[in-house]
């Protein structure tokens, strides 16, 4: 049987990390967290658990520290969490089939979101399949800061497996609200240094298209009122993002003028 390195990266996720952890518990073999030197309870938490190798290095930024991460684990079969999500009954049950016999390079799995109190199953939510299981060797985090995503190597055999990962995103407005001032800066820097451009036509086009293609095209009108904010609040992060990609480059062209 492989044994398995569960993996997580934290900054203050006292109020997540308990749950994640406890949904490991049987599944993985050790469980790796790395965190960013948190000021709240999350490392007394993690502390509590035997099986949890707890290690704290300076955040370099998500794809860095997830890539990092993942070099830590023991174990050549990793699994990838973040601190706010969790394992369903019948995920854990599937990636204990994974451990028993392994037949692929990497493994995705859908993830189920809570919104505010709400379990989101459309407005481009659901099924949200991710690379999330894999042998450490066979691929790296990629992406855009913060959006970080697993690629695998070429040739890799990826399947796909039953149940969700369980994702508590927001448990208020506000923290949806904090959360898309925080990424959309991240997100314009990155997005600036790959020389992405932006324009007034771009940002009020995505925007509206954002919204129109989370409420009708992807359903999001039958999520009812979380199916509403989620896609007004995902077109307005849509349309900072945009506006201050623009505002980066503005400020470029006063320095050199």
């Amino acid at each position: 049987m492989n044994k398995l390195s569960a993996v997580i990266i934290t900054y203050n996720e006292e109020r997540n990390i308990k749950r994640c952890l406890d949904s490991l518990i049987g599944v993985a073999d050790e469980i790796v967290v790395v965190d960013s030197y948190s000021t709240d309870k999350t490392k007394e938490i993690c502390e509590q658990y035997p099986i949890v190798r707890f290690i704290e290095h300076e955040f370099e930024g998500y794809i860095e520290q997830k890539n990092w991460a993942r070099l830590q684990a023991t174990y050549d079969l990793v699994l990838s969490l973040d601190a706010d999500e969790a394992l369903d009954e019948t995920l854990k049950q599937s990636i204990l089939k994974v451990k028993e016999n392994t037949d692929a390079d990497g493994y995705t799995m859908n993830r189920l979101t809570n919104y505010c109190g709400t379990w989101v199953r459309h407005s481009g939510w659901y099924p949200d399949k991710k690379l999330r299981l894999w042998f450490k060797d066979k691929g790296q985090w990629t992406g855009l800061n913060p959006h970080d995503k697993f690629e695998m190597v070429e040739g890799a055999v990826i399947k796909h497996l039953k149940g969700n990962i369980l994702h508590y995103s927001y448990y208020t407005l506000d923290d949806h609200y904090k959360q898309i001032e925080k990424f959309t800066t991240i997100l314009a820097d990155s997005m600036y240094k790959r020389n992405i451009k932006s324009s007034t036509f771009k940002i009020m086009y995505k925007s509206a298209f954002k919204f129109f293609r989370d409420y009708i095209i992807k359903l999001g009108f039958l999520d009812g009122k979380a199916g509403w904010l989620i896609a007004k609040n995902s077109a307005y992060a849509t349309y900072l993002k945009y506006y201050k990609l623009k505002k980066l480059y503005e400020a470029k062209e006063e320095k050199s003028a």
